[in-house]
């Protein structure tokens, strides 16, 4: 086979170079014309929310069912996401809280659900995330709620029951942590710092490339940062985000034990969103305090068909030994089948609180 001739190569990048031309012309009149779709929607609905969760979900599980390739599915969903993102703020940015600093993994959370065209705001304490929102100063919160490495979040769960807000989403993030810092190899480090979560997440890899080094938990991981671009001895635990914003060199990427590694997180709300068609009800309950208490409970969910997939326990703060217990069905509240057993549950609950009906996280 002859060699392709440089002229021959020259038409053919020609070619294709002014097909993709013209197909991104196309594509900016058409990204145009939704964005002016989306403003028509807007003037119509008038003062409801911006955002509809159940909306978004809908749109991106029908891009991802209809998508070819060669782009996989998670290039799909961001690019979509940046795109509603972008529409939305055409009528207004939304306000969202997160625990902060800047550069910790709930600010990438935020940007991953609602996109780059956002107000994020970071707060100090997982309390003031909700705060703020109830107090109506930010429009959304996203807090964490269980990693699949270390569980659950205990004090969001204690916050749900107590807070007017509703879970609107859920966000599954996979989280990957890296050494950083401002050292060049592992041989300078003398101190890790991280968030206690992060550092039981890395325990392994710590205790056998860095045996010794002193592992000193702090309350997030951009604080970890901070403190790492203070000193040429220390490292922190954080992300990709955290190490550009702190101007430190990652080390060693993706050092979690589990490589598999999710935070998920919820989305809190005043409102409430509609059906999705993939929808998860959130609620909280107490039981009794007799024998089987918890087994007679949760059979309203078998009579009914429907599906839990988590249970978890919280100590009350009323009494020695009580509990409350956080279940995740799957299904919109609005759904016969979970709409009945809400209604059982309520008749054998002392009490009983649904945080929410949501749609399901995409990806």
């Amino acid at each position: 086979m002859e060699p392709t001739s440089p002229a021959s190569l020259d038409e053919a990048l020609k070619i294709h170079r002014e097909a993709i031309d013209a197909i991104d012309s196309a594509l900016l009149r058409l990204l145009n014309e939704r964005a002016a779709h989306a403003q028509e929607i807007g003037h119509i609905k008038d003062t409801q929310a911006v955002y509809r969760p159940e909306r978004e979900a809908q749109v991106l599980h029908r891009l991802l069912a209809e998508n070819p390739g060669p782009l996989d599915n998670e290039v799909i969903a961001q690019f979509y996401r940046q795109v509603m993102s972008a529409c939305r703020a055409l009528e207004q940015r939304s306000r969202v809280a997160y625990l902060g600093p800047p550069g910790t993994f709930s600010e990438s959370a935020v940007f991953r659900h609602f996109g780059s065209f956002v107000d994020a705001q970071p707060c100090v304490t997982l309390d003031e995330v909700v705060r703020t929102v109830e107090k109506g100063q930010n429009q959304y919160a996203v807090v964490p709620i269980e990693n699949s490495t270390e569980g659950a979040v205990g004090r969001t769960h204690d916050l749900m029951i107590d807070t007017s807000l509703h879970i609107c989403a859920e966000v599954k993030m996979r989280i990957q942590q890296n050494l950083i810092s401002q050292a060049t190899s592992l041989e300078a480090i003398r101190t890790v710092y991280s968030h206690p979560q992060s550092l039981a997440q890395c325990a392994q890899w710590l205790a056998q490339h860095l045996p010794g080094v002193e592992c000193t938990p702090v309350t997030s991981n951009a604080e970890a940062a901070r403190l790492a671009a203070a000193s040429k001895e220390a490292a922190a635990i954080a992300s990709e985000n955290a190490a550009a914003l702190y101007q430190l060199n990652i080390l060693v990427p993706h050092i979690e034990d589990m490589p598999n590694n999710t935070t998920r997180f919820w989305v809190l709300g005043a409102q409430s969103p509609e059906p999705s068609g993939r929808d998860m009800t959130s609620l909280v309950m107490s039981a009794p305090n007799r024998p089987g208490a918890v087994y007679h409970l949760l059979e309203p969910l078998a009579e009914c068909g429907v599906s839990m997939t988590r249970l978890e326990s919280r100590p009350a703060r009323t009494g020695l030994w009580e509990y409350f217990f956080f279940v995740d069905l799957e299904g919109h509240r609005s759904d016969p089948a979970v709409s009945a057993a809400l209604e059982k549950l309520g008749q054998l609950a002392p009490f009983l609180k649904v945080l929410g009906s949501y749609p399901a996280a995409v990806l």
